[in-house]
């Protein structure tokens, strides 16, 4: 994406259809007179007189135990400098979110406007009441520190300062393993950081903590080494200060440890060549590091090499720490985030890059198998477990060393808890589409000369997911893009024009000789390849490209006709279905089939839900399916229920690995509480269902356009199962968003049908 493409689009984003990027939502009921008595006057006042007699009553009856405050005064935003409160609200926003999204924290984002240190420390001080934790974010030093220091000495919540604590915290996890990697002793290394900011600091003092000698430290800033007695180094920089002169690249050499938070290019490859056998290079500078990590690891084949690029391995991402460390405290209602909480999480991060990694993960990345080495030192971002492991250490540390307040004794059960609020967010979406930017594919539009059409393959392609074929008539594309600022030269195919002729012909030919014996001519054949759809479904089947997208403008029926005649179905199969993949508050939910079978057999059925578990495997997933019905387990008598028991027999016979019963009602494979008092012999008991399989089209299509619009859940598909090639249908009037991650999941859907062959 080019500069004016992204500035365009990242205002765009921030504008539309809301300004921002977080709401308050309400939590209880607010449909009724009692329910609005309750929530204010009269019946507000029984809690308020409760939390009058007893403070801590105000965990039990507001939402601040799970509220924080993001706070900044906008000195020091991101690479921005000092750019005024205002300005950074919109980073204080994106912040929120990633609380969010991450750890189901909810944020309050507070923007104050004044440097003087007082005044902020007052300010922060007044408003505490109303929160369960404070994150300090973008405050230049060495005002970050004294504003720190103050807050947690002075406030009986967690406060932390993820500037500093952040990238020393998910550093210093990947430091550990690459030590143990490189097979060297912490407590012998020779560490040279370059830059001396609130994140350098930060850094050092917690790789002291874990045992690196302090004399074993150089820290460097844009002047030179901190030096003793000089007037211009802080307070905190004096502790790293050394009594004699050195230059950089006197220091890099013979070196074990190289930390870079400063700027681009500031280690060579001649300096890189004189460290110590193994070298171990954090170079975390954004976006361009202290030195490129092609260039590093082509220096030195044995260096261990960390950036904060997530193009690179080893990605020192912020992420992985402040929003579980956040959960893990509040959960216990920490009165502090202290050393022992900040170590945990280091630990527990550390721990679990060496554990088996997820499938979902591997797929995510695009990886055969993740496994603890030199290029996975430190977990990914988009691991799930994440939210059950750093928040149960820093819980755990948290009570060991006397700062919480609520005390946990069930801690498999609070692993369960912390694993449920996942069914929140939209992980699966962005693993998604990360991965399908991993390898991108060819991807026809066929309806590209549609303005949402055009722009969901523009963010598509500036998004590095897909190489675009834009079909259509060719002057109302280029215009379109002029309007859009779409100016990358991708291809443009009018099939109609006489520059296609060839083409048309050549694929005409094909189709007629598959459909010579069906009443298909050559002349209708080569009449047909005039038709966008025939065209496209034909250059995927010829191998000039590698899915196709339609159905933007036009009914589902009529655009899955040629898609049926032109594309083979896989083998083994003999009746193609659809699925759609609902983001819900509960999690991803698949459920079929959701457009083309209207009545289908128990053998179909059983054919469906076969397709629709390969299908949710291909996301990463474990399947989880109930056949549903208006009965339950043989209380129906009806061709409806009936039909789903013999589509589960026919399941448990022949795949009795499947995780799969029913027939079931709705309620009861969502309600396992229900589910194992009434039917504790079901297979889904126990478990958390994931797929949903309907007796016929009515059904399973009205509950997905129900879940889509009650409940805005977001929509992936319909996604075509059991065809031979990855070619799939928008739902008419699909918004941008949907196309875009429909073409996430043509891409990927391509990636493993050339996996699969490659592997044959």
């Amino acid at each position: 994406m080019n500069k004016e493409s992204l500035r365009r689009e990242a205002l765009l984003y921030h504008a539309k259809p809301t300004p921002g990027k977080i709401q308050v939502v309400p939590t209880k009921r607010y449909s009724s007179q009692r329910d609005l008595s309750l929530a204010y006057s009269p019946g507000v006042a029984e809690p308020c007189l409760e939390i009058a007699k007893d403070v801590n009553n105000v965990y039990k009856y507001t939402a601040k135990g799970n509220l924080v405050a993001v706070i900044s005064n906008g000195t020091a935003v991101l690479g921005l400098g000092d750019i005024g409160p205002e300005a950074s609200k919109p980073v204080m926003e994106g912040k929120g979110l990633l609380f969010k999204i991450f750890a189901d924290i909810d944020v309050f984002d507070i923007e104050i406007d004044t440097t003087d240190v007082e005044k902020f420390i007052e300010t922060v001080k007044n408003i505490a009441p109303t929160f369960g934790g404070i994150n300090l974010e973008d405050i230049k030093a060495p005002e970050s520190f004294e504003i720190e220091r103050r807050l947690k000495e002075e406030l009986n919540i967690p406060v932390m300062h993820d500037d500093q604590h952040g990238t020393a915290i998910i550093s210093a996890a990947a430091l550990l393993n690459a030590l143990e990697l490189a097979g060297k002793d912490i407590a012998e290394i020779k560490m040279v950081v370059s830059g001396a900011g609130s994140a350098a600091i930060a850094c050092a003092k917690l790789y002291v903590a874990f045992g690196v000698k302090r004399e074993n430290i150089l820290m460097f800033n844009s002047k030179g080494v901190l030096k003793k007695g000089d007037a211009r180094i802080s307070e905190q920089q004096s502790d790293f200060a050394v009594e004699h002169d050195i230059t950089f690249a006197e220091a890099v050499k013979n070196s074990d440890v190289f930390i870079g938070l400063s700027t681009a290019g500031v280690l060579t490859p001649e300096m890189l060549q004189t460290m110590a056998p193994n070298p171990i290079v954090f170079a975390m500078a954004n976006p361009r590091p202290e030195i490129d990590y092609d260039v590093a690891t082509s220096t030195r084949k044995d260096v261990i090499m960390a950036t904060g690029r997530s193009d690179f391995p080893n990605q020192v991402n912020n992420v992985l720490g402040f929003p579980y460390i956040f959960r893990g405290a509040l959960d216990v209602r920490a009165t502090k985030i202290n050393e022992e909480m900040k170590m945990a999480a280091v630990v527990a991060l550390a721990k679990l890059a060496k554990e088996p990694v997820p499938e979902q993960v591997n797929i995510a990345y695009g990886e055969t198998k993740f496994s603890f080495g030199r290029e996975y030192i430190i977990p990914k971002p988009f691991d799930p477990r994440l939210i059950s492991v750093v928040p149960l250490a820093v819980a755990k540390a948290a009570i060991e060393s006397g700062v919480a307040e609520s005390a946990i004794t069930d801690w498999d059960k609070y692993k369960l808890e912390l694993e449920e609020r996942l069914g929140s967010d939209n992980k699966l979406l962005r693993m998604l589409i990360n991965r399908a930017k991993i390898e991108p594919k060819k991807v026809v539009y066929a309806e590209a000369d549609h303005l949402d059409v055009l722009k969901a393959a523009q963010i598509a392609y500036e998004e590095g997911m897909t190489i675009p074929i834009l079909l259509g008539d060719k002057e109302t594309i280029l215009e379109l893009k002029r309007e859009i600022e779409f100016n990358s030269n991708v291809e443009i195919i009018d099939p109609k024009t006489e520059e296609q002729r060839e083409r048309r012909e050549r694929f005409a030919s094909v189709y007629w000789e598959t459909r010579q014996r069906k009443g298909i001519t050559l002349y209708e054949a080569q009449k047909l390849m005039r038709e966008r759809n025939y065209f496209a479904a034909m250059l995927v089947n010829e191998g000039e490209a590698d899915a196709m997208l339609t159905g933007y403008s036009r009914s589902y029926p009529s655009v899955v006709k040629p898609i049926l005649e032109l594309i083979p179905r896989a083998q083994g199969v003999s009746k193609v279905a659809t699925t759609n993949l609902m983001m819900t508050k509960r999690g991803p939910m698949f459920l079929a089939d959701t457009a083309i079978n209207p009545n289908p057999s128990a053998e179909e059925l059983a054919k469906i839900a076969y397709m629709t578990e390969k299908t949710v495997r291909m996301f990463g997933m474990e399947p989880v399916i109930a056949m549903l019905s208006y009965s339950n387990f043989g209380s129906g008598t009806n061709d409806s229920p009936k039909k789903m028991r013999e589509a589960v027999c026919i399941l448990h016979e022949q795949y009795p690995e499947m995780i799969v019963d029913g027939e079931i009602q709705i309620d009861f494979a969502l309600n396992d509480q229900m589910l194992k008092q009434k039917f504790p012999f079901s297979k889904l008991v126990n478990k958390k269902v994931n797929t949903l399989i309907f007796p016929n089209l009515d059904a399973a299509n009205i509950t997905y356009k129900m879940l889509k619009e009650l409940n805005r859940a977001t929509s992936i598909g319909p996604i075509i199962l059991g065809l031979d090639k990855a070619v799939h249908v928008f739902q008419l009037g699909a918004s941008v968003d949907e196309m875009v991650n429909m073409t996430a999941v043509a891409v990927v859907d391509a990636q493993v049908r050339e996996n699969r062959k490659k592997n044959k």
